[in-house]
């Protein structure tokens, strides 16, 4: 035979002996109104925690992606003071920073993809922005990526806006 336990809350009490029935039954429906403002009372307390740890969960996520871009701001403040110097030199230094916001995006779990040139089109992480007849390139083969995509397919910021090669 199985043993099965029950919870008191959800199995109904007998009447006690010498009490008359509606007595009893006025009581219990106390009871379960009180437990039920209880329950009510908690649920509310529920919604308003998550609601402010909801909150504070979005601002501390605010303040790391500002802090992944400070340094980028930093160098690019660095290069418009030295925009005097040497062009080559100011190029360099716009290249580098661009290299710290790549790390930036992909330390907040955007990894840039700009390299798909050459690789077969994936509606997952591209965006045709044009088709274009191409001699020597197998059809649906991107070749040439017009804005870069951030993230993996499954993690996606923006698809990668690319030219795609059609049969001629």
């Amino acid at each position: 035979m199985e043993n099965k336990q029950h919870d008191a809350a959800t199995e109904p009490e007998a009447a006690p002996e010498g009490t008359t029935d509606v007595s009893w039954l006025q009581s219990r429906v106390a009871e379960l109104e009180d437990n039920w403002r209880r329950a009510m009372a908690d649920l509310d307390n529920l919604r308003k925690r998550t609601a402010r740890d909801t909150v504070q969960v979005r601002q501390r996520e605010r303040r790391r992606a500002a802090k992944e871009l400070l340094t980028v701001l930093d160098n690019l403040d660095l290069a418009i003071g030295h925009a005097d110097a040497d062009p080559k030199a100011v190029v360099s230094g716009v290249e580098a920073v661009r290299a710290q916001a790549d790390t930036a995006m992909a330390n907040l779990g955007f990894p840039r993809h700009a390299d798909t040139k050459g690789t077969a089109f994936d509606p997952r992480l591209h965006e045709a922005v044009s088709v274009v007849p191409a001699a020597g390139v197998e059809p649906g083969t991107v070749v040439e990526v017009v804005r870069p995509g951030y993230g993996a397919a499954e993690n996606q910021l923006r698809p990668a806006a690319v030219v795609v090669a059609k049969a001629d």
